[in-house]
């Protein structure tokens, strides 16, 4: 095989920035060859725009196009696991769009799929493709901050308006979306928090519901969390708030870095913090520290570096920098944040209980409002800047 024919499932914000990206040739080795969304504007959309590709109105007709061996899923949030396991028994490796589906416990199902598929399972978090951000796993995981004692991400950049959430029907609606800006926006952020400093073991969230918008679901949020050794961590997002702040700060035992306008800012303790508080005999004691001040290598490809890693992977056995399976890591943590606030901000321990909180979830969906919304006749020919890392 030269080339991942592929067809692109949902033609919303993300598919049609995807099909137009595949299309313009800037993916080597991967070829648009169908797509697929139920509603007729968009199929139009795509007879015109997208010729040499086959238009379809149900994802099972396109999983059955024998000259389809890749799609990318980019639907709705509910649909995310559903959708991406046909695609996998249909013998086609996937990309999935974040997250990678509302509960953790449709993650288990679609993971244990994807394992025993033998296809290629990737998922669409373009944030890790921030040089910034891989440096900053490098030195967490590598050991080079020592061991790990606090964590703190203040995300806040992620306004969004009222006119935003009434452009769908599906958008911050408990049955459509499954919630709010954790499932929406934050997960690229609770991706990276955990991919650089690993999964807390005990989670509790204030999850504020339509504290700045006309909606059902969440839009302010502060998590705390606390990892295995002890260390602990807050997580704070809202689309509520302007100017929004993006600054990620982690401390060790070796010293601190933080992350914010385009920066890796590093302190390196001459002596372990540890050690001098016991050997000291001074009452006061400023430690000695080397600073460094560190720039992206490159710039971040974003969107089209996974579509570039997800081909190469299949066509020449790449690496994958966003494996599919690591969706659940995000998704357990935002599904720990929903438990704690709904059971009154109570300390929710990982592993998650996943019947409880399926349960409510359910409760909620049932109770839940579709909005009446005109179809969107805009499509993306480009992926927008707010889908990127913003300082």
């Amino acid at each position: 095989m030269d080339t991942i024919r592929v067809g692109i499932i949902g033609i919303g914000n993300m598919g049609s920035a995807h099909a137009s990206c595949v299309a313009s040739g800037k993916i080597a080795g991967m070829e648009l060859v169908a797509v697929c969304d139920p509603i007729p504007a968009r199929q139009e959309y795509c007879q015109k725009t997208f010729p040499q590709a086959k238009v379809y109105s149900d994802y099972p007709a396109l999983l059955q196009d024998a000259t389809v061996n890749a799609v990318i899923i980019a639907v709705p949030h509910p649909l995310h696991s559903e959708i991406a396991s046909a695609a996998l028994k249909a013998g086609k490796h996937v990309l999935l769009e974040k997250p990678v589906d509302i509960a953790v416990s449709k993650a288990k199902q679609l993971n244990k799929i994807a394992e025993e598929s033998g296809k290629v399972f990737g998922i669409m978090f373009n944030q890790r493709t921030n040089d910034l951000f891989q440096q900053a796993r490098e030195i967490i995981r590598g050991g080079q901050l020592g061991e790990l004692k606090r964590s703190v991400w203040i995300i806040t950049n992620w306004y969004r308006t009222q006119h935003y959430y009434d452009s769908g029907s599906w958008r911050a609606t408990w049955a459509g979306e499954g919630g709010g800006v954790l499932l929406n926006q934050a997960p690229h952020n609770l991706d990276l928090w955990q991919w650089i400093c690993g999964m807390p073991c005990e989670v509790t969230g204030f999850c504020d519901v339509a504290k700045y918008h006309n909606i059902e679901v969440e839009d302010d949020v502060t998590i705390f969390v606390r990892y295995p050794n002890g260390a602990t961590g807050t997580f704070i997002t809202s689309t509520g708030e302007a100017p929004g702040t993006n600054r990620l700060e982690i401390t060790g035992t070796l010293g601190k870095i933080i992350l914010e306008n385009g920066l890796l800012k590093w302190w390196k303790l001459k002596s372990p913090e540890p050690q001098v508080r016991v050997e000291s005999q001074k009452n006061f004691e400023i430690i000695p520290s080397d600073y460094e001040e560190i720039k992206p290598r490159f710039e971040e490809p974003a969107h089209a570096g996974i579509l570039q890693n997800f081909t190469n992977a299949i066509l020449h056995g790449e690496q994958l920098l966003a494996p599919g399976i690591e969706g659940i890591n995000e998704l357990t943590i935002s599904n720990a944040a929903y438990l704690s606030s709904w059971n009154g901000n109570r300390p929710v321990k990982l592993p998650l209980d996943c019947e409880a909180f399926d349960k409510k979830l359910a409760e909620l969906a049932a109770n839940s409002s579709l909005k009446d919304t005109k179809v969107s006749d805009k499509y993306n020919t480009a992926y927008s800047k707010r889908w990127q890392i913003n300082w």
